[in-house]
C-alpha cells in the first residue's frame, strides 16, 4: 500500500511537562511516521481534585497540553477516567471511552487510519483493541514490560489477557515477553520479536578526557554509570550498597546516577539519605535527568554501565551505552539477557544477589575490554531494521482489512 495512517495510542509519551517520558515509544514510532502518515493519542489519568495531589506529589500525573505537534506529528492528550490504585479493571474500558472522540473527530478531519498500534498490554492495549472494533480496523499491541507484573495480578490478568487474543498482531521487545505471552494464551504466530535499536547519531564515543572534563570527573579514577528513572524497580540503591566493598579495591570510584522522577515515583530522597549513611557522599554524584542528546559526554566519560533492575521488556539504554563503548552490567531479568547476550558485550547476574553484583561490577572495572567490538554491536542494532519490519507488519494488517464493513461506532462495542 502507498500510504497506511496509524493512529499510536500510548498512556506514556513525552510532553512539554513531562519531556523525558515515554521517549522510546516516540524514538521508533516517529521512525515509522517517516514513511507512514501517523498520529499519536496520548490518553491522561484523570479524576476531579487530582490537582491537589500534585501539593504533596509534585511529579503526580503532570498535566498537559490538549495538543501538541512534535517534530511535524500531531499528538493529542484527551483525558480518562482514573481513580490512583482503586478500579484498575476498569482503566482500559476508560481510555478507550476517552480516546474515542478524538479519534471519531480525525475520522471526520479525514485522516482515516488504517491501524491502531498501542503499547503496553494494559490498559493502552485493552483500550486499543475495544476503538479497534468500534472503528472496524486492525490493532497491534507491543509488549514492553509492565507485562510482567500485571501477569501475576489477579485482577488485571484476565484483561491482560483478553487483549492478548483480541489484537491483531503482538509485537515484543523481547523474546522472554514473547513466551509470557504464549504462556497466557496468545497463539505464537500472532507474536513477533521487534526488539528496540539505538541512534547512533546521537550516541557515539567520545574522548574519554574530553568526556571527563566535561563531567569535572579526574582522569585517574574509575567510573560507574546508571541512566534511568529514580525509581525502586531500577535498583539504583542496589549498586549503591556494592560500592563500600568496590572502593576498598578502587580507592576513588565514582558512582554517576543520571535520571529524575517518573510516573512511577521518585525516590531521589531515598537514594541521598542512603549514600549519607552509607559515608559516600564523595563517591556518588547525582547528575539528574539529561536529555539524550547530552548523554553521550557523560556515558562516554564512565568505565563500565550498570543497571540492577527489578523487571525490564528492552532497556534502551543498554544499547545506548554500548554506543559509547561501555560494557554492561545487568540483572538476570527480563530481556537483559537478549540485549548483554556475550560476555564482551559485559555480565549478566542473579537478581537479588548483591554479592554476584559486587563481583560483577568489580571485574568489569579492571577487565580489559574490546570497546570497539562493544561500539559495533550497537551499530549493528539501529533502528533501520526495526521499523522495516514494523512498516511491513502494519502494511499487510491495512491490506487484510481492506474493503471491510464500515466503521461501527460506539454503540457497536460490546463487552469490554
Amino acid at each position: 500500500m502507498a500510504e497506511t495512517p496509524i493512529v499510536l495510542l500510548s498512556s506514556l509519551f513525552p510532553h512539554e511537562g513531562a519531556p523525558g517520558t515515554g521517549l522510546f515509544i516516540r524514538e521508533r514510532m516517529f521512525r515509522v511516521g517517516r514513511t507512514m502518515p501517523l498520529i499519536v493519542v496520548s490518553p491522561r489519568p484523570w479524576f476531579p481534585g487530582q490537582s491537589l495531589l500534585r501539593r504533596f506529589r509534585p511529579g503526580y500525573r503532570l498535566p498537559a497540553a490538549r495538543h501538541e505537534i512534535q517534530d511535524g506529528v500531531h499528538v493529542y492528550f484527551p483525558l480518562f477516567f482514573a481513580l490512583p490504585g482503586l478500579l484498575r479493571r476498569f482503566d482500559g474500558f476508560f481510555m478507550a471511552l476517552g480516546a474515542w472522540r478524538t479519534l471519531l473527530r480525525l475520522k471526520k478531519q479525514g485522516f482515516d487510519f488504517a491501524v491502531i498500534d498501542a503499547h503496553f498490554a494494559y490498559p493502552d492495549g485493552y483500550a486499543g483493541t475495544l476503538l479497534a472494533r468500534w472503528f472496524g480496523v486492525p490493532c497491534t499491541i507491543t509488549l514492553r514490560g509492565t507485562e510482567v507484573p500485571h501477569s501475576r495480578n489477579p485482577v488485571i490478568r484476565p484483561l491482560l489477557v483478553r487483549a492478548l487474543m483480541r489484537a491483531d498482531r503482538v509485537f515484543s521487545v523481547s523474546e522472554s515477553l514473547r513466551q509470557l505471552a504464549i504462556g497466557l494464551g496468545m497463539p505464537a504466530a500472532k507474536g513477533r520479536v521487534v526488539g528496540n535499536g539505538v541512534d547512533i547519531d546521537k550516541f557515539s564515543p567520545i574522548d574519554r578526557r574530553e568526556a571527563r572534563r566535561a563531567c569535572k570527573l579526574p582522569d585517574d579514577v574509575k567510573v560507574l554509570i546508571s541512566v534511568g528513572a529514580l525509581v525502586e524497580r531500577k535498583g539504583f540503591h542496589r549498586v549503591i550498597e556494592c560500592l563500600p566493598s568496590l572502593i576498598d579495591r578502587h580507592p576513588g570510584l565514582r558512582y554517576l546516577v543520571v535520571g529524575g522522577g517518573s510516573p512511577e515515583g521518585n525516590m531521589e530522597d531515598e537514594l541521598r539519605a542512603l549514600v549519607a549513611r552509607l559515608g559516600l557522599q564523595s563517591h556518588v554524584v547525582f547528575c539528574g535527568p539529561m536529555k539524550p542528546a547530552d548523554l553521550s559526554t557523560v556515558l562516554s566519560a564512565a568505565d563500565v554501565f550498570v543497571l540492577a533492575t527489578r523487571n525490564e521488556g528492552w532497556a534502551n539504554v543498554f544499547l545506548e551505552a554500548m554506543a559509547c563503548g561501555l560494557p554492561v552490567i545487568a540483572t538476570d531479568v527480563g530481556g537483559n539477557r537478549e540485549v548483554v547476550g556475550d560476555p564482551a558485550l559485559g555480565r549478566i547476574v542473579p537478581f537479588g544477589d548483591a554479592a554476584a553484583l559486587g563481583r560483577a561490577l568489580d571485574e568489569a572495572l579492571v577487565q580489559d575490554w574490546d570497546r570497539h567490538g562493544i561500539v559495533a554491536h550497537a551499530r549493528a542494532n539501529t533502528w533501520d531494521e526495526r521499523v522495516k519490519v514494523l512498516i511491513a507488519e502494519f502494511e499487510a494488517l491495512a491490506r487484510v482489512r481492506a474493503g471491510t464493513a464500515p466503521a461501527k461506532g460506539l454503540s457497536g462495542s460490546g463487552k469490554a
